[in-house]
């Protein structure tokens, strides 16, 4: 979907209050989460690219859930394909 603040989509298309912004930054794609219920997440956290993504993924290795199934590559890329 894309608004004026952006393109994004849904990572868990239940959850409306959490959307996932995404662009193309020269060439590289890049994501940006935003969560109705948790503004600071926007604040706090950057645009990040996938290299950044998956280093930081090591500190949730021990969690239920990985934090790369809300980073979605294909997904990404057919969204700035149609801008």
């Amino acid at each position: 979907m894309k608004i004026p603040s952006g393109t994004y989509y849904y990572p868990d298309p239940k959850n409306k209050k959490e959307r996932m912004y995404v662009r193309n930054n020269q060439g590289n794609i890049e994501f940006r989460l935003w969560h109705q219920d948790h503004p600071q997440i926007w604040e706090k956290h950057g645009w990040l690219d996938m290299d950044i993504i998956r280093r930081a993924v090591g500190m949730y290795e021990n969690k239920k859930q990985s934090p790369l199934q809300l980073y979605d590559m294909e997904v990404a890329r057919a969204l700035l394909k149609n801008q």
